[in-house]
């Protein structure tokens, strides 16, 4: 293992920053053994109830199994973690792992018609202002970056007409993994979120109670976008 003395003041959280990369690097692999408590606080230069609360955060990720009076074992974090893993899938080594890309665009275009219908289906009175309001700082909107925060608003507020916890906390995660690419992506969205009559249809299905209508058109609004980052991705790969 490539573990290292800790120094920073968060010591519980550096511990669960060091065996997180070890894991997803696969440094640490499925069924594993971790080094005892003991051992790993000589290893680290840490307190032992460091690196139990670590050990404890661990677990609760769905990265390692804790047995009482038996060793503690890497977990297949494929079949065991959460979304809230996600972020970290995404940047690995100072570079974005084009996989989980994949992974994220093939997401947002499979449930964002899913959200719409949804919203269509349960949203109330109030979603038409918030959707109208967002869609009208987007016509307006001049700057790249900006325009594409006014259309994750956008899908928030339907996100919620979708009253749907399992939709919400996955569209929470996939926010925050896709937010720091915003810069990166500007020049690839940029006719998406140029597209305010696009939004407008979306608006207007889910105003208009019409699940199926909502969900074709937030298929149409997605899909373009989408196409062509996977193909800019695919080209990417196949160099």
């Amino acid at each position: 293992m490539a573990l290292q003395p800790v120094n920073r003041r968060s010591v519980p959280e550096d511990v669960f920053d060091q065996i997180v990369t070890e894991v997803l690097s696969g440094q640490m692999q499925p069924g594993q053994t971790l080094p005892s408590e003991r051992r790993l606080a000589e290893v680290l230069g840490v307190s032992r109830p460091a690196i139990r609360e670590a050990l404890k955060r661990l677990a609760g990720a769905g990265l390692i199994e804790v047995r009482q009076g038996d060793a503690t074992t890497v977990r297949d974090f494929r079949r065991t973690a959460g979304l809230d893993l996600l972020p970290r899938l995404l940047m690995r080594g100072g570079e974005l792992d084009l996989t989980v890309v994949r992974s994220i665009l093939e997401t947002r275009l499979h449930n964002g018609p899913k959200v719409a219908e949804l919203a269509a289906e349960r949203g109330g009175p109030s979603l038409a202002g918030r959707l109208d309001e967002t869609v009208d700082a987007l016509l307006t909107e001049t700057d790249p970056v900006a325009a594409q925060q006014l259309a994750l608003t956008f899908w928030d507020h339907v996100v919620d007409g979708a009253d749907s916890i399992a939709f919400r906390l996955m569209y929470n995660t996939l926010r925050a993994t896709y937010e720091p690419a915003l810069p990166a992506l500007a020049a690839m969205m940029a006719e998406e979120v140029g597209r305010p009559d696009a939004y407008r249809a979306v608006t207007a299905a889910i105003v208009a109670r019409d699940p199926a209508g909502a969900a074709d058109a937030a298929r149409r609004l997605l899909e373009p976008a989408t196409t062509a980052l996977l193909d800019a991705l695919g080209e990417l790969e196949a160099r």
